[in-house]
Protein backbone atom coordinates (compact mmCIF):
# COMPACT_ATOMS: atom_id res chain seq x y z
CA UNK A 1 0.00 0.00 0.00
CA UNK A 2 2.72 2.89 0.83
CA UNK A 3 4.74 1.38 -2.05
CA UNK A 4 1.62 2.63 -4.43
CA UNK A 5 1.05 5.48 -2.80
CA UNK A 6 4.53 6.71 -2.92
CA UNK A 7 4.97 6.00 -6.96
CA UNK A 8 1.35 7.22 -7.93
CA UNK A 9 -0.79 9.94 -7.09
CA UNK A 10 -3.35 8.47 -5.53
CA UNK A 11 -5.84 8.55 -1.91
CA UNK A 12 -5.32 5.85 0.18
CA UNK A 13 -8.88 5.17 -0.24
CA UNK A 14 -8.23 4.65 -3.91
CA UNK A 15 -5.26 2.69 -3.36
CA UNK A 16 -7.46 0.61 -0.79
CA UNK A 17 -9.90 0.05 -4.01
CA UNK A 18 -7.67 -1.00 -6.53
CA UNK A 19 -5.38 -3.74 -4.07
CA UNK A 20 -9.67 -4.99 -2.79
CA UNK A 21 -8.35 -4.20 0.85
CA UNK A 22 -10.97 -2.73 3.06
CA UNK A 23 -10.20 0.76 4.49
CA UNK A 24 -10.85 -0.21 8.01
CA UNK A 25 -7.97 -2.87 7.49
CA UNK A 26 -5.86 -0.35 6.17
CA UNK A 27 -5.94 1.83 9.36
CA UNK A 28 -6.68 -0.66 11.95
CA UNK A 29 -3.85 -0.44 15.08
CA UNK A 30 -3.74 -3.81 16.93
CA UNK A 31 -4.53 -3.34 20.33
CA UNK A 32 -2.63 -5.79 23.31
CA UNK A 33 -3.75 -9.26 24.27
CA UNK A 34 -6.51 -8.71 26.63
CA UNK A 35 -5.86 -9.36 30.32
CA UNK A 36 -7.96 -12.93 30.51
CA UNK A 37 -7.04 -13.71 34.36
CA UNK A 38 -10.43 -11.73 35.33
CA UNK A 39 -12.52 -14.04 33.47
CA UNK A 40 -10.46 -16.85 34.71
CA UNK A 41 -11.14 -16.15 37.96
CA UNK A 42 -14.89 -15.52 37.73
CA UNK A 43 -15.06 -18.81 36.00
CA UNK A 44 -13.06 -20.97 38.50
CA UNK A 45 -15.11 -19.33 41.86
CA UNK A 46 -18.40 -19.85 40.07
CA UNK A 47 -18.02 -22.99 38.64
CA UNK A 48 -17.19 -23.93 42.47
CA UNK A 49 -20.05 -23.17 43.48
CA UNK A 50 -22.35 -23.93 40.46
CA UNK A 51 -20.49 -27.43 40.51
CA UNK A 52 -23.12 -28.71 37.48
CA UNK A 53 -23.66 -26.07 35.31
CA UNK A 54 -22.01 -25.17 32.37
CA UNK A 55 -20.41 -22.64 30.47
CA UNK A 56 -23.85 -21.13 28.94
CA UNK A 57 -24.93 -20.62 32.20
CA UNK A 58 -22.11 -19.58 34.13
CA UNK A 59 -22.00 -17.07 31.34
CA UNK A 60 -25.04 -15.83 32.45
CA UNK A 61 -23.46 -14.73 35.81
CA UNK A 62 -20.81 -13.51 34.47
CA UNK A 63 -22.52 -11.26 32.71
CA UNK A 64 -24.49 -9.87 36.20
CA UNK A 65 -20.66 -8.80 36.82
CA UNK A 66 -20.70 -6.34 33.93
CA UNK A 67 -18.41 -9.24 32.25
CA UNK A 68 -18.97 -8.60 28.90
CA UNK A 69 -16.94 -11.13 26.83
CA UNK A 70 -17.85 -12.89 23.70
CA UNK A 71 -19.46 -16.24 24.34
CA UNK A 72 -16.60 -18.06 22.22
CA UNK A 73 -13.94 -16.75 24.10
CA UNK A 74 -15.65 -17.51 27.80
CA UNK A 75 -15.33 -21.06 26.10
CA UNK A 76 -12.56 -21.07 25.22
CA UNK A 77 -11.53 -20.03 28.47
CA UNK A 78 -13.66 -22.81 30.25
CA UNK A 79 -12.35 -25.50 28.61
CA UNK A 80 -8.79 -24.55 29.11
CA UNK A 81 -9.31 -24.12 32.90
CA UNK A 82 -10.62 -27.82 32.98
CA UNK A 83 -14.03 -26.80 34.03
CA UNK A 84 -16.24 -29.01 31.72
CA UNK A 85 -19.17 -31.21 33.73
CA UNK A 86 -19.19 -34.71 33.01
CA UNK A 87 -22.21 -35.97 32.31
CA UNK A 88 -23.66 -38.44 34.38
CA UNK A 89 -24.95 -41.74 32.28
CA UNK A 90 -28.52 -42.63 32.44
CA UNK A 91 -30.54 -45.74 31.80
CA UNK A 92 -31.44 -45.96 27.99
CA UNK A 93 -35.10 -45.19 27.52
CA UNK A 94 -37.53 -45.99 24.62
CA UNK A 95 -38.99 -43.27 22.51
CA UNK A 96 -42.67 -42.54 23.15
CA UNK A 97 -44.00 -43.87 19.62
CA UNK A 98 -47.63 -43.11 18.92
CA UNK A 99 -48.47 -40.44 20.92
CA UNK A 100 -50.24 -37.22 19.83
CA UNK A 101 -47.61 -34.22 21.27
CA UNK A 102 -48.98 -31.80 23.39
CA UNK A 103 -49.28 -28.28 21.85
CA UNK A 104 -47.09 -25.63 23.29
CA UNK A 105 -47.98 -23.15 25.86
CA UNK A 106 -47.75 -19.77 24.45
CA UNK A 107 -48.92 -17.52 28.04
CA UNK A 108 -48.44 -17.82 31.37
CA UNK A 109 -50.99 -20.54 33.46
CA UNK A 110 -51.89 -22.11 30.46
CA UNK A 111 -50.18 -25.13 31.48
CA UNK A 112 -48.62 -26.28 35.06
CA UNK A 113 -47.12 -29.86 34.87
CA UNK A 114 -46.70 -31.61 38.51
CA UNK A 115 -44.83 -34.16 39.24
CA UNK A 116 -43.09 -36.43 42.25
CA UNK A 117 -38.89 -36.77 43.08
CA UNK A 118 -37.60 -39.11 45.58
CA UNK A 119 -34.71 -38.63 47.56
CA UNK A 120 -33.70 -39.75 51.45
CA UNK A 121 -32.70 -37.99 54.73
CA UNK A 122 -29.66 -39.00 55.90
CA UNK A 123 -31.42 -40.81 58.44
CA UNK A 124 -33.15 -43.10 55.91
CA UNK A 125 -35.88 -41.29 56.13
CA UNK A 126 -37.71 -41.04 52.53
CA UNK A 127 -38.44 -37.30 51.01
CA UNK A 128 -41.11 -36.69 48.24
CA UNK A 129 -40.79 -33.54 46.33
CA UNK A 130 -44.04 -32.24 44.37
CA UNK A 131 -42.63 -30.12 41.82
CA UNK A 132 -45.23 -27.45 39.74
CA UNK A 133 -44.02 -26.36 36.56
CA UNK A 134 -45.14 -23.67 34.51
CA UNK A 135 -44.50 -25.09 30.75
CA UNK A 136 -44.76 -21.63 29.13
CA UNK A 137 -42.50 -19.28 31.22
CA UNK A 138 -40.26 -22.68 32.72
CA UNK A 139 -40.81 -21.52 35.66
CA UNK A 140 -40.80 -23.49 38.74
CA UNK A 141 -43.78 -22.71 40.61
CA UNK A 142 -43.47 -24.31 44.00
CA UNK A 143 -41.64 -27.49 45.23
CA UNK A 144 -43.75 -28.65 48.05
CA UNK A 145 -41.39 -31.33 50.58
CA UNK A 146 -42.14 -33.76 52.66
CA UNK A 147 -41.74 -37.33 53.79
CA UNK A 148 -44.99 -38.40 52.21
CA UNK A 149 -47.65 -36.20 50.02
CA UNK A 150 -51.31 -37.55 49.26
CA UNK A 151 -53.45 -36.24 46.57
CA UNK A 152 -55.69 -34.02 48.86
CA UNK A 153 -52.40 -32.36 49.86
CA UNK A 154 -51.56 -32.02 46.11
CA UNK A 155 -55.10 -29.89 45.80
CA UNK A 156 -54.46 -27.62 48.75
CA UNK A 157 -51.00 -26.93 47.30
CA UNK A 158 -52.65 -26.20 43.98
CA UNK A 159 -55.32 -23.86 45.48
CA UNK A 160 -52.10 -22.21 47.26
CA UNK A 161 -50.60 -21.54 44.09
CA UNK A 162 -53.29 -20.35 42.38
CA UNK A 163 -54.28 -17.62 44.73
CA UNK A 164 -50.93 -16.39 44.54
CA UNK A 165 -50.53 -16.80 40.83
CA UNK A 166 -53.89 -16.89 39.04
CA UNK A 167 -55.51 -20.45 37.87
CA UNK A 168 -53.99 -22.75 35.12
CA UNK A 169 -55.80 -23.48 31.97
CA UNK A 170 -54.95 -27.06 32.53
CA UNK A 171 -52.82 -29.31 34.02
CA UNK A 172 -50.69 -32.22 33.19
CA UNK A 173 -50.05 -35.48 35.34
CA UNK A 174 -48.86 -39.11 34.84
CA UNK A 175 -50.92 -41.34 36.12
CA UNK A 176 -49.83 -41.76 39.68
CA UNK A 177 -52.51 -42.74 42.42
CA UNK A 178 -52.35 -39.00 43.95
CA UNK A 179 -52.77 -37.62 40.64
CA UNK A 180 -55.28 -39.94 39.64
CA UNK A 181 -57.37 -39.81 42.76
CA UNK A 182 -60.34 -38.19 43.71
CA UNK A 183 -59.22 -35.43 45.34
CA UNK A 184 -57.69 -33.99 42.17
CA UNK A 185 -60.12 -34.79 40.37
CA UNK A 186 -62.96 -32.95 42.33
CA UNK A 187 -60.59 -30.23 42.58
CA UNK A 188 -60.85 -29.63 38.90
CA UNK A 189 -64.00 -30.63 38.30
CA UNK A 190 -64.98 -27.40 41.00
CA UNK A 191 -62.08 -25.14 39.39
CA UNK A 192 -63.02 -25.96 35.90
CA UNK A 193 -59.23 -26.73 35.09
CA UNK A 194 -58.55 -29.43 32.70
CA UNK A 195 -56.81 -32.33 34.12
CA UNK A 196 -54.60 -34.21 31.09
CA UNK A 197 -53.18 -37.48 31.96
CA UNK A 198 -50.10 -38.61 30.14
CA UNK A 199 -49.75 -42.15 28.49
CA UNK A 200 -49.02 -45.01 30.87
CA UNK A 201 -44.70 -45.40 30.89
CA UNK A 202 -44.53 -42.45 28.45
CA UNK A 203 -42.84 -39.62 30.42
CA UNK A 204 -41.36 -37.72 27.60
CA UNK A 205 -44.60 -36.67 26.83
CA UNK A 206 -44.19 -34.43 30.18
CA UNK A 207 -41.04 -33.36 28.79
CA UNK A 208 -40.75 -29.83 30.53
CA UNK A 209 -40.92 -30.92 33.99
CA UNK A 210 -38.99 -34.09 33.63
CA UNK A 211 -36.37 -31.76 32.34
CA UNK A 212 -36.46 -29.81 35.31
CA UNK A 213 -36.48 -32.31 37.50
CA UNK A 214 -33.33 -34.01 36.43
CA UNK A 215 -31.56 -30.21 36.73
CA UNK A 216 -33.33 -30.69 40.72
CA UNK A 217 -31.43 -34.05 41.18
CA UNK A 218 -28.33 -33.24 39.31
CA UNK A 219 -27.56 -29.92 40.86
CA UNK A 220 -28.98 -30.07 44.35
CA UNK A 221 -30.25 -33.43 45.27
CA UNK A 222 -27.12 -35.50 44.31
CA UNK A 223 -25.10 -33.02 45.90
CA UNK A 224 -26.10 -31.58 49.14
CA UNK A 225 -27.19 -34.35 51.58
CA UNK A 226 -30.08 -33.62 53.75
CA UNK A 227 -29.61 -33.53 57.91
CA UNK A 228 -33.69 -33.13 58.00
CA UNK A 229 -37.01 -32.03 56.96
CA UNK A 230 -35.85 -28.14 57.72
CA UNK A 231 -32.90 -28.70 56.30
CA UNK A 232 -34.41 -30.08 52.59
CA UNK A 233 -36.68 -27.55 52.80
CA UNK A 234 -34.44 -24.58 53.07
CA UNK A 235 -32.23 -25.96 50.08
CA UNK A 236 -34.56 -26.84 48.02
CA UNK A 237 -36.88 -23.77 47.99
CA UNK A 238 -33.24 -21.82 48.15
CA UNK A 239 -32.37 -23.94 44.96
CA UNK A 240 -36.07 -23.24 43.31
CA UNK A 241 -35.88 -18.90 44.26
CA UNK A 242 -32.24 -19.00 42.33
Amino acid sequence: MDHLRAGYPVSATRACGLLHLAVSSYYYQPHGRRDEAPVRAALRRHAAVRRRWGYRRLLVLLRREGINDNHKRVHRLYRAEGLQVRQRRRRKQRLARGAEPAAIPQRANERWSLDFVHDRLAGGRALRLLTVHDDHTRECLWIEADTSLSGPRVARVLDYLAELRGRPASVLTDNGPEFAGLALERRAHNRQVHHRFITPGKPAQNGHIESFNGKLRDECLNETEFLSLAHARDVIEAFRDD
